[in-house]
């Protein structure tokens, strides 16, 4: 068991609370299933194992688990994310830095722009850095070897990747949303890990609302830890539980503020007629990838949102759980 360090920020923390064995690492069976084969089999043949893509919504694991493969391997990790490789000598200067088995991670690989891409390729296929020098008539190509390496993506956005990237990545993973069990027992361990005391019923309320998500768990956990000493309190009950979801204005099934006025808007200014993402955009103020991207995803995967060739429309239970009488009843799915 680890030992609480004096240093209690949020940041830390996070780090802290991260599995770092295969053992810790609960969840995600079936991925880490195929990936002891993969790794397995690179190390009895002493290889680098083969490019790999993670994909899934955000707070689920995929940087842990880069980071456990590189423990796995001994491997050195390098972190990276698309949006800081924009330039060719941004990427130029990771690459040329990078060491024999060294595992490199591009986080919101999404986010990599074409001209990045294309020198991407060959640095995965022939391990081969190609590069421009000058400008004009009097620019040349310049070819540099690389060491044998492997790159781990992951990416919330999947189809935004470009099919030649995607064909290239050895292996490809999709990371599901925790089932309520798994989320109890990370909050298990996390309370654990930060000698916090926790009641049953606690542990349900925080799991019920962590939207099947790890970090979302840890979060609120975490706050949950704040109101308990804020309070002088000896442990984190039902009641503290809801006390503190309450205070950050987030409801028993996850939802925040954001998310309910989407739903709401829906069925309020639309008469929960079909609306079109464009004019879900236009009213809410906010740009198409950030509804399609987090207010989204959640309302989707519990049911109270769908999308139609027409548009977007709320389903019966979100009336029932905003407790809203409906307008029409016909037009509810």
């Amino acid at each position: 068991m680890k030992k609480v360090k004096a240093r209690n920020d949020d940041g830390y923390i996070d780090q802290y609370l991260r599995p770092t064995s295969w053992q810790e690492y609960i969840g995600q069976e079936k991925i880490k299933k195929n990936l002891g084969l993969i790794l397995t089999a690179a190390k009895k043949r002493k290889e680098t194992i083969d490019h790999l893509l993670l994909y899934g919504p955000t707070g689920l694991g995929k940087t842990t688990l880069a980071t456990l493969i590189a423990k796995e391997m001994e491997a050195n990790l390098r972190i990276t994310t698309g949006p800081s490789l924009q330039r060719a000598g941004e990427l130029a200067s990771v690459l040329s830095s990078l060491e024999e088995r060294d595992i490199l991670f591009i986080d919101e690989a999404h986010r990599l722009n074409r001209a990045i891409e294309e020198i991407i390729y060959p640095a995965m296929e022939s391990r081969q850095l190609h590069l421009v020098v000058g400008k004009g008539l009097g620019s040349r190509m310049v070819s540099l070897d690389l060491p044998a390496f492997t790159l781990i993506a992951a990416t919330t956005r999947p189809n935004l990747l470009s099919n030649p990237l995607r064909s290239r990545f050895g292996a490809v993973f999709q990371f599901e949303y925790y089932a309520s069990e798994e989320i109890k027992k990370i909050i298990g361990r996390s309370a654990d890990l930060l000698k916090i005391k926790i009641k049953p019923e606690a542990v349900s309320v925080i799991a019920n609302a962590s939207r099947f998500t790890p970090r979302i768990a840890n979060r609120l956990l975490k706050r949950c830890r704040d109101f308990v000493e804020v309070n002088n309190l000896k442990e984190i009950n039902e009641k503290v539980a809801f006390e503190t979801l309450k205070f950050l204005e987030i409801d028993e099934l996850g939802l925040e503020s954001y998310e309910r006025r989407l739903l709401e808007l829906i069925i309020k200014k639309f008469n929960n007629r079909p609306v079109g993402i464009n004019a879900l955009a236009a009213v809410l103020g906010e740009e198409k990838g950030t509804i399609e991207e987090i207010y989204e995803p959640y309302l989707l995967k519990i049911g109270l949102l769908q999308r139609t060739p027409q548009g977007r429309m709320v389903t019966e239970k979100a009336y029932k759980h905003l407790n809203l009488k409906h307008l029409n009843p016909k037009q509810c799915i």
